[in-house]
């Protein structure tokens, strides 16, 4: 059997997060066939490159690290070029996005802080300095550790959420800010997985290229939930709930709170050390999240206002940290398991058995290009 695969950028654990890989790696796009195993390259050197965001060719890159970082990367011809680097604003960046405002949005989880970093002050500080004669690059074009452009502190705001924790002792010390979204009213939501929260902010990024991040509201879910991802869907917010095991359903109220309507298990049984990590929400409403501990890709179904479980499978794998759907299939980076595996989709939506298994060290995170 043969499957076509885009051309994919894979973020991992390095050596200094205890992982196997050595920086970001590209998976070039084509026919992999059952057997033969698609290959993985590193195209940039980088400690804990643990998440990546893609905007035109345009890479961006966490190094999740204590004092976290933040490094932009232009794509060409299978190559990434090093552009700038910025301060994550806190500790362990685990999750970054461009928003619509034209700023990059970091997420701290050991810190609990929410980083802005104004995009257009970035490129303008890197084609500054790269314009000027006292820069030297790699002469293999492989960024790496010790050619640092870092911005300047006036394009980066940094929030931190207020002092929160949960019931979950051992994970909900304190506020950890795990991702961020966009919401459909032009404001950006954090997932706070240790105070039980959304924090809801508006990003805004002056003429002269200053952010700003403001304060809204908080949205408090119920306690132990743990909120780590979320996605949209007809205009409610579905977020994977890491420490109880469910997917919980959100629209707003008439005051514009967001208030739970439907919650559901996605597997039978105590919760132990079974954690939600991503999800999604395809257009025709079917939910797909992926369970560590238990190893499961479980697809839900939205439709007629609801939350019913349709059905789980393998993640082809051990340690489902995340996946990209494409065409007909479902793409798991499966963490523990050193490989990116492809599981076929079926007509209800539940994944089959891995067709294929691309070889990267410590996956935790797949942008298609």
């Amino acid at each position: 059997m043969s499957v076509d695969l885009p051309t994919l950028l894979v973020g991992s654990y390095t050596a200094t997060g205890g992982g196997n890989a050595t920086g970001i790696s590209l998976v070039d796009g084509g026919v992999a066939r059952a057997g033969a195993g698609a290959v993985a390259r590193t195209v940039a050197v980088l400690d804990d490159p643990s998440f990546l965001a893609v905007s035109g060719d345009r890479v961006y890159a966490v190094s999740e690290t204590n004092d976290g970082g933040v490094s932009a990367f232009r794509m060409q011809n299978g190559a990434l070029e090093h552009l700038w680097d910025a301060s994550a604003g806190g500790d362990a960046p685990c999750h970054l996005r461009v928003d619509p405002s034209g700023a990059l949005i970091v997420t701290n989880y050991v810190s609990g802080t929410v980083t802005a970093i104004s995009l257009a002050a970035a490129e303008s500080f890197s084609a500054s300095v790269l314009a000027s004669d006292g820069v030297v690059l790699p002469a293999d074009g492989v960024h790496g550790r010790t050619d640092r452009l870092a911005v300047p502190a006036s394009a980066i705001a940094v929030a931190t959420l207020p002092a929160a924790t949960g019931p979950v002792q051992d994970r909900q010390d304190a506020p950890h800010a795990h991702q961020s979204v966009a919401t459909p009213d032009g404001t950006v939501l954090v997932a706070d997985l240790g105070g039980d929260a959304l924090h809801e902010f508006r990003v805004t990024v002056s003429a002269d290229g200053v952010p700003t991040l403001e304060a809204l509201r908080v949205h408090h879910v119920a306690p132990g939930v743990g909120p780590r991802h979320l996605a949209w869907y007809d205009g409610d917010l579905f977020i994977a709930g890491e420490l109880d095991g469910a997917v919980h359903r959100l629209r707003r109220d008439e005051s514009g709170s967001l208030v739970t309507i439907a919650s559901t298990p996605t597997f039978e049984g105590a919760v132990g050390e079974s954690l939600l990590s991503h999800i999604e929400v395809d257009d025709a409403g079917l939910v797909t999240v992926a369970v560590r501990g238990r190893d499961l890709i479980v697809v839900l179904d939205a439709a007629d206002d609801g939350l019913a479980l349709v059905g789980s499978a393998s993640c082809g794998g051990a340690w489902p940290r995340h996946f990209a759907r494409v065409p007909g299939y479902v793409l798991v980076a499966n963490e523990r398991s050193d490989a990116i595996a492809v599981l076929p989709i079926g007509a209800d939506g539940v994944p089959g058995e891995a067709v294929e298994q691309i070889a990267v060290g410590t996956p935790t995170c797949i942008v298609l290009l």
